[in-house]
């Protein structure tokens, strides 16, 4: 699980580097509708708190769904706290944090064909549990 962690924090670093990465739930919905052919990841990020907002949820459900229908993979992240580190610190520089950092979605950049191990072993990771009936897989990513 820490390999997959890991993998996604290389994924997020490089995301936000070549900005093919989209903040928030409302900015991600708007991608999803207009361009959903480009986007190679989903991550819904939401601690104990979170799960008791009933409009969150009503939120993901929604996005879950149509990644679904669409091909998209999907990752829970269950630590926002460390997710919101590391895209703080590659996008502001560790200042002002975004309002919203329960959805994000990674984009192919348009340039080139994102061959990337780190991405390809996330997406191998959602296909096998998908395979075990796990279509939301959740993982912590490591605490550094």
């Amino acid at each position: 699980m820490d390999k997959v962690g890991n993998a996604l924090e290389e994924v997020l670093s490089k995301a936000l580097s070549q900005r093919s990465i989209t903040i928030g739930v409302y900015e991600a919905a708007k991608l999803l509708n207009v361009d959903p052919d480009n986007v190679v990841l989903c991550l819904l990020a939401a601690d104990e708190e979170d799960n008791q907002d009933v409009a969150l949820q009503i939120h993901f459900t929604l996005i879950q769904a149509f990644c679904c229908e669409n091909d998209i993979n999907i990752l829970r992240v269950s630590n926002p706290s460390r997710l919101a580190d590391l895209l703080l610190l590659g996008a502001t520089g560790g200042g002002e944090q975004p309002a919203d950092l329960h959805c994000i979605l990674v984009t192919n950049p348009h340039a080139s064909q994102w061959k990337d191990p780190a991405l390809s072993q996330l997406i191998c990771f959602c296909r096998e549990s998908r395979y075990m009936d796990q279509w939301v897989p959740v993982i912590n990513l490591p605490e550094r």
